[in-house]
């Protein structure tokens, strides 16, 4: 299951930026000493306010982020699905092609692995 601080290092990562990057987007709402003590784990319970800044500059789903968080998010009416999925991943934007692709690729590694502890 991801965490707040895997996915929040993941998103950065993927779009290729640095903490000091992500403090400029955030039009410095997010400094980025806090966002490393983010990243790392070290804060446990970050404010709404920062989550929905680094959901929009990460251009991800803020009700995502404030599960991750550990706060209680209210599903739109007829909402029964959860995704386990990471939010990272989900971020990617990839085409159903890609995704089968992943998934392919994913379904191969374990078969791989359920061979080696065969």
């Amino acid at each position: 299951m991801p965490t707040l601080a895997g996915e929040l290092k993941r998103l950065r990562e993927l779009k290729g930026w640095s903490l000091r990057q992500v403090e400029e987007k955030t039009d410095n709402k997010v400094s980025n000493s806090y966002l490393s003590q983010m990243e790392s784990g070290a804060v446990k319970e970050p404010s709404p306010n920062v989550l929905y800044a680094l959901a929009k500059v990460y251009g991800v789903s803020y009700p995502a982020l404030m599960t991750l968080a550990g706060y209680v998010v209210p599903r739109p009416a007829g909402g029964t699905s959860t995704s386990r999925m990471s939010i990272a991943f989900n971020a990617m934007n990839l085409s159903s092609e890609e995704e089968q692709e992943v998934l392919d690729f994913v379904q191969f590694q374990r078969k791989q692995k359920q061979k080696r502890n065969s």
